[in-house]
């Protein structure tokens, strides 16, 4: 007691688990009086007046409440461990999910596009929401916007459209203060796509995909911190998750939603983020997709979800206990496949099983001992048969028949994401390391086939590219934004024009390209192109 109560004063302690006895208190600390009592010895009255002096002290600031953790009560069994561990300081509170729309609003951002409006009528009918607050950039203009509201009163719930752009603060705590019933919920569908390989990606571009998907988020939690929420969804995406050919902006931004779930839970907010799959063209941006784009996604080895699956994929994630939840419909034979060719996400790895590899009778090393055991006069066409058979998984064709060899790229419907995935597939099936700009270098299925071939013969090396085509590969891999900041996009301009005056005698005597400055190269390339 001497070392609780060194000056003196008063020591009160709660429990009955370690009463003692006051006489031997008293003999080993001199001067100590202990005594243990039970609350109810003071009387009703006496009660009363402890309790409002403490209420009292409490609202004066002078003592303050024990920390409360929450844990949803499906996470009970975690909770008591917690608790028997003897970890926590305070209170631990066992929280039970409301219903979702049952009370007050629930706001959809998206509101009326594709998702959102698909979201809007499945929580009217199926989680009785009363009250929608749809938000979108067009509002009440959008199409199809008046017959949505419609529907949904047809179905006992009030909707109301309004014209928002959820990425402006001030825009969306406008829309949000102007409501007559509190917000209990939240479904954040929002989002844009401008899909592009990373280094066409300028600020602008990832801005424009960052507003209404991060930045609006972070406004939904702040504008409804003092809010009782029942739920907080957020739509992400699972290329946050594994990547997804063209989107880093797109997953940089879902990945945002993915923290943020996080951190609303860690402080005991309810939040769920939905990594979603790919969705069919009827709902989702999907719609704003090509075919070829849309084929690359299911070749990753997603289904595309339909309106009925989804929603039910929805319903499932609610009721997990998680701040992350991926709601995709997997293809084993995609997957399988991916594997084979040495694509497959390593998130997924885990979901496929393949035969083990034996030395020399995979992959590469298969067909390198293939190419050194067939004539010489068959070399050519075995390669072509593989550039071919890639490039018709590539474009998601049936067979490598389907594939005309001396028929342009371009006319074969590749673009600059389909090229990348070429080249990652011929390198991983040869062994030869191939630039990003092969199939532009090399613009067809034979003439890229014409490239390989030296370096996989037997005892070949990959051929040397001449001079113009080392400066077509240099420039090409220069971002447009670094050529403007160096100064040079004006002259790269003045030169397909054939502006720039001929080369000097010193430049054209340069010993070797690893010589030439930058002005020498562009000239160089002046001459080549004339």
């Amino acid at each position: 007691m001497t070392y609780l109560l060194p000056r003196g004063g008063r020591f009160v302690e709660m429990g009955k688990t370690d009463i003692r006895d006051a006489d031997e208190v008293a003999a080993r600390w001199p001067g100590v009086a202990y005594g243990a009592f039970d609350l109810w010895e003071a009387g009703p009255e006496r009660l009363g007046e402890l309790l409002r002096e403490i209420v009292s002290l409490f609202r004066d600031g002078v003592l303050a409440l024990a920390p409360i953790r929450t844990w949803d009560v499906r996470q009970g069994r975690e909770a008591l461990r917690y608790l028997r561990e003897g970890r926590n300081t305070g209170k631990l509170v066992l929280t039970v999910p409301a219903p979702l729309g049952s009370h007050g609003t629930v706001v959809v951002t998206g509101g009326t596009g594709g998702l959102g409006a698909l979201f809007a009528r499945h929580l009217a009918t199926a989680y009785g929401a009363r009250r929608l607050l749809l938000l979108s950039r067009s509002g009440p203009e959008a199409g199809g916007a008046a017959e949505l509201v419609a529907e949904l009163a047809g179905s006992g719930c009030e909707a109301r459209v309004v014209a928002c752009d959820v990425s402006d603060r001030e825009q969306l705590a406008a829309a949000l203060g102007a409501l007559e019933h509190p917000v209990t919920a939240v479904v954040h569908t929002a989002g844009v796509l401008d899909d592009g390989v990373v280094e066409s990606l300028t600020p602008e571009r990832v801005a424009a995909v960052m507003r209404p998907k991060a930045d609006a988020a972070w406004h939904l939690h702040e504008l409804t911190a003092g809010a009782d929420l029942s739920a907080f969804v957020v739509f992400s995406s699972v290329a946050s998750l594994m990547g997804s050919p063209g989107q880093a902006n797109y997953a940089a931004a879902n990945a945002s939603l993915d923290a943020l779930a996080a951190v609303r839970r860690a402080a005991g907010l309810p939040a769920v983020s939905l990594a979603w799959g790919l969705w069919s063209e009827a709902a989702g941006m999907a719609a704003s997709l090509d075919e070829a784009e849309l084929a690359r996604l299911e070749r990753m080895g997603m289904k595309a979800l339909t309106a009925e699956s989804g929603l039910a994929l929805f319903d499932q994630a609610l009721g997990a206990d998680a701040p992350v939840v991926v709601p995709v419909l997997l293809e084993t034979a995609a997957l399988r496949s991916q594997a084979r060719a040495g694509m497959l996400p390593p998130l997924l790895r885990g979901l496929v099983r393949l035969p083990a590899a034996r030395g020399d009778d995979a992959g590469a090393a298969a067909l390198a001992r293939r190419l050194a055991e067939a004539p010489e006069a068959d070399r050519e066409r075995i390669v072509l048969e593989l550039v071919q058979s890639q490039v018709a998984s590539v474009l998601g064709h049936a067979s490598a028949a389907s594939v005309d060899p001396e028929r342009a790229f371009k006319d074969l419907g590749f673009d600059s994401l389909s090229a990348v995935e070429l080249r990652n597939r011929l390198t991983r099936a040869t062994g030869v390391r191939l630039p990003a700009t092969v199939v532009f270098d090399h613009p067809s299925p034979a003439a890229v086939a014409r490239h390989l071939l030296p370096g996989m013969a037997p005892g070949g090396a990959a051929a040397p590219r001449s001079e113009e085509e080392e400066i077509r590969a240099l420039l090409a891999s220069i971002p447009v934004d670094r050529l403007r900041k160096a100064g040079l996009l004006t002259t790269l301009r003045e030169l397909a024009d054939g502006d720039l005056p001929a080369p000097d005698a010193e430049e054209a005597e340069a010993a070797s390209f690893d010589d030439m400055d930058a002005e020498a190269l562009i000239r160089m390339a002046q001459e080549d192109l004339a």
